[in-house]
């Protein structure tokens, strides 16, 4: 049998499979998806199994023999290999990165060199004494490293005994980490005989009584170290038990369960509205049939999308099929796992990035040994195991964190739709304020087999599923927006307009609580005027220009202009020109001078570093323990609390004037989603958005709830830049040391690119008009121009219409990638990028 491998070769991707023959030791294990490690180079590497076939092209004489399995249980499904390849082509990275993106960081095995001696009855003569007889302590074999480290003096007598065969090396793959095993204790003998032991032991031997006794009492089995803690012995005694065949030991697996702290109460389907109802219909239909299909649900903050799942995912599994829910921040998952867990119990696993290594092994191994049902989790949980998928759901399917922004670059919402097209599985999109391109792509029809949200998929667009209203018939809180500038006038400069301050006020005298959000997102700062709100755009691309401090100038990133920061404001010629942005360890202190006594929780990467954070900080804040709850985007979503009747912008233009295209629609959609948090029970809502530009129909539109009027104004506005979803994006980042060969080679990369591209026809302005169209702007510098030292440019391809602009990325790559190491420019392609930068 042969085998054919990708070896994960260090310091170097590839996307060459070799191959191996399998011994006949192996054969009956060795399946699609193995781990195993083989030989590469005189060295044993980690390599994933893509294939298998009982004859070789060439001679199997010829062919190294695979060395280790790695995994009884193939990590990777062979789905997931054919997933592999896909993600590797469309997001132009290695197919190894690709596979190493779906295991476990535990099983992202490591090479470890050991020495030993050879055969040789006298391999040990002419090594120093000392270093023969510490080998000789260790049964002739230790590890390469630890030998080096211990006889740092003996280095060039280790090599040269290895060159002459005198010792011999071997290497191994070794996991990151393993199976968690406790030393457990069991009642070996009949509960009549172990009585009869009791009795038989000697008075002067009374921990061994009581650890019998214990036993007896308590049955068992019981972790060693829990016995000795709970019965008050020793382990000597314990093992004397053992020793007379009374109790034995044995190593047991025991599971890292991350909420082994916690209990879930079981909860029942609740009754769903007429709204609630139709979607279910609607999705239940596309469980039913069995086929690819994706929708889009848009219901409102409170509109009862949770509980529309929950009952998906039940119908789901009556099918004997099973479900990946995707949230975007790790401060949903608290309050989604504890609503899951009520009701589908330990058939939960959970995959996120604040649970240990060892938990996340261990909750993946849940999923991949059938033992889970349902996997929740961020981005990365796209990826669970599973070999059943029949339902597929993203919460708050808009948010950017489902885009990984190292490689491989992919959008989760694409890995879900491609996931969904190889199972015959549901897909759900969930969100109050979707995206523009999954809206724009669902009002051009119900949709089948998968179109990505991007617009650029393999089928239909997604259908639309709307719930318009709350459950209960509850009212959105009503918004209002303060002005500033009009603050700034009448003296008041404090981070509080006036009327948020009595609103604040009047919740602390009601003992109701409150949620204020510093609306700050991105890397950048911009320029503006506090007297007018003017801020600086460039006249091509209409967004706002970075401010680069050191040369004092005003970039645009998209097309390259620049021009001098003003000392005065251009428009009304008020020196009040500054930075913009607040931190929200400021607001805290400025919230205790104002209200003496106030309690507040703060929630930003400072507070939340700690494992479980987001867990005690919000479960403080459901019981009364804060009146207010203030943080960054992480308190903007998917939070519900009944006497939350206050939510309060500190600066609503933060994301507003950032240099990017999406600006206007995540301002709108943070602010939309903030103002849900409030009012979703028995209380009556109110939200106060302060704003320098209250007038930008990006805030207008989001203190009337009106997504439909945000939408037309927006669409007008992308239309006019043609960017998506009137076309789709690429990006490509080159870097390296020297400026003057990165420039060189940028021009010659973006030359080659269009020169490929003209030659297929494909080289048109996207201003023509025509179907199939593709622009390639730049290169220029990178919004960060320099970062770890290396200079950054950036070429954007802009295009229309069904071209596989990732092959047409690859072909022009491929020239570039024979060069010297030294003249070797690092390129970096983002497809369908929420950021540039």
């Amino acid at each position: 049998m042969i085998a054919r491998v990708i070896v994960d070769v260090p310091s170097r991707q590839t996307d060459r499979p070799f191959d191996y023959s399998v011994p006949d030791g192996m054969a009956d294990w060795i399946e699609v998806g193995s781990r195993v490690g083989v030989p590469f180079g005189g060295r044993v590497l980690q390599g994933f199994v893509i294939a298998i076939a009982a004859e070789a092209e060439v001679d199997r004489s010829r062919l190294k023999p695979v060395a280790e399995l790695l995994d009884a249980l193939p990590p990777l499904l062979p789905d997931m290999i054919e997933l592999s390849r896909w993600l590797s082509e469309k997001y132009c990275c290695s197919w190894t990165q690709a596979l190493q993106a779906m295991i476990p960081a535990a099983l992202k095995g490591k090479e470890e060199r050991f020495v030993g001696w050879s055969q040789d009855e006298d391999a040990g003569d002419g090594l120093p004494s000392e270093l023969a007889d510490w080998l000789d302590a260790a049964s002739g074999k230790v590890k390469l490293e630890t030998l080096l480290t211990k006889f740092p003096q003996h280095t060039r007598v280790v090599k040269e005994a290895l060159r002459s065969g005198a010792l011999v090396q071997q290497s191994v793959i070794k996991d990151r980490l393993s199976v968690r095993k406790v030393l457990t204790v069991f009642l070996e003998a009949t509960p009549e005989d172990a009585a009869a032991a009791l009795s038989d032991i000697p008075k002067r031997a009374a921990k061994q009584r009581d650890a019998l006794a214990f036993m007896l009492e308590h049955g068992g089995p019981i972790a060693l170290q829990a016995l000795v803690a709970q019965a008050g012995v020793t382990p000597a005694s314990v093992k004397a038990l053992a020793d007379k065949g009374v109790l034995a030991l044995r190593e047991v697996e025991r599971e890292r369960d991350p909420y082994a702290h916690r209990s879930f109460a079981r909860t029942s389907p609740l009754p769903l509205t007429e709204g609630q109802q139709e979607v279910f219909g609607a999705i239940s239909a596309a469980l039913e049939a069995g086929e690819a299909r994706t929708m889009l649900l848009h219901g409102v903050t409170g509109s009862g999308k949770t509980e529309v799942y929950l009952q998906s995912i039940q119908l789901c599994l009556s099918q004997e099929r099973q479900a990946i829910v995707l949230v975007p921040e790790i401060s949903l998952t608290p309050q989604m796992v504890e609503r899951f867990k009520s009701r589908f119990g330990d058939a939960v696993a959970v995959l996120h990035s604040r649970l240990s290594s060892g938990e996340r092994f261990d909750e993946w191994r849940k999923i991949r040994s059938g033992r889970a049902e349902v996997a929740i989790g961020a981005r990365s949980a796209i990826f669970a195991p599973f070999e059943r998928i029949g339902l597929i759901i993203i919460d708050e399917e808009h948010e950017s964190s489902y885009k990984q922004e190292e490689s491989p670059k992919y959008h989760a919402r694409d890995v879900a739709v491609r996931r969904a097209r190889q199972h015959g599985a549901a897909v759900v999109l969930g969100s109050a304020t979707p995206s523009l391109e999954s809206y724009a792509a669902a009002s051009r029809g119900a949709g089948r087999s998968g179109e990505t949200a991007a617009g650029g998929g393999t089928g239909g667009p997604p259908s639309l599923l709307p719930m318009p209203d709350r459950v209960g018939g509850r009212p959105m809180p009503e918004v209002s927006v303060v002005d500033m500038r009009e603050e700034l006038r009448d003296g008041n400069r404090s981070m509080f307009s006036r009327s948020l301050h009595a609103a604040l006020l009047e919740r602390l005298e009601r003992g109701e609580q409150s949620v204020l959000l510093l609306n700050r997102r991105g890397y950048s700062t911009f320029v503006m005027c506090r007297s007018c709100g003017f801020t600086s755009t460039c006249p091509h691309c209409d967004i706002s220009l970075t401010y680069h401090q050191k040369s004092r100038v005003l970039r645009c990133h998209y097309c390259g202009h620049a021009e001098g920061a003003p000392s005065k404001c251009p428009s009304c010629e008020s020196e009040h020109i500054r930075y913009f942005g607040t931190g929200t360890q400021r607001v805290e202190e400025e919230l205790a001078k104002l209200f003496p006594g106030i309690r507040v929780i703060r929630m930003d990467v400072d507070t939340t570093s700690e494992k479980h954070a987001h867990e005690k900080l919000l479960g403080q804040f459901g019981e009364r323990k804060a009146d207010v709850l203030l943080g960054t985007q992480m308190v903007a979503k998917g939070l519900d609390f009944p006497y939350v009747t206050l939510v309060g912008v500190i600066a609503a233009d933060t994301s507003l004037h950032l240099p990017d295209f999406r600006a206007a629609e995540r301002t709108f959609q943070l602010l939309t989603q903030v103002a849900g948090r409030a009012g979703r029970h028995e209380l009556k809502g109110e939200v106060i958005v302060q704003s320098y530009a209250p007038e930008h129909y990006a805030i207008t539109t989001a203190q009337k709830h009106d997504y439909d009027a945000f939408l037309r104004e927006e669409l007008r506005h992308r239309a006019v830049m043609a960017y998506p979803p009137y076309c789709r994006l690429v990006l490509v980042t080159m870097s390296h040391e020297q400026l003057a060969l990165l420039s060189s080679t940028s021009e010659a990369f973006a030359a080659e690119l269009r020169g490929l591209a003209e030659h297929e026809g494909l080289l048109v302005p996207l201003a023509s008009g025509l179907p199939r169209a593709l622009e390639v702007l730049g290169p220029v510098a990178s919004s960060i121009p320099r970062m770890k030292d290396r200079y950054r440019f950036q070429c954007v391809v802009k295009y229309r219409g069904s071209i596989d602009v990732s092959a047409l990325i690859r072909r022009a790559l491929a020239s570039f990638e024979e060069a010297p190491p030294q003249r070797r420019v690092l390129f970096s392609v983002d497809v369908d990028p929420q950021v540039i930068i």
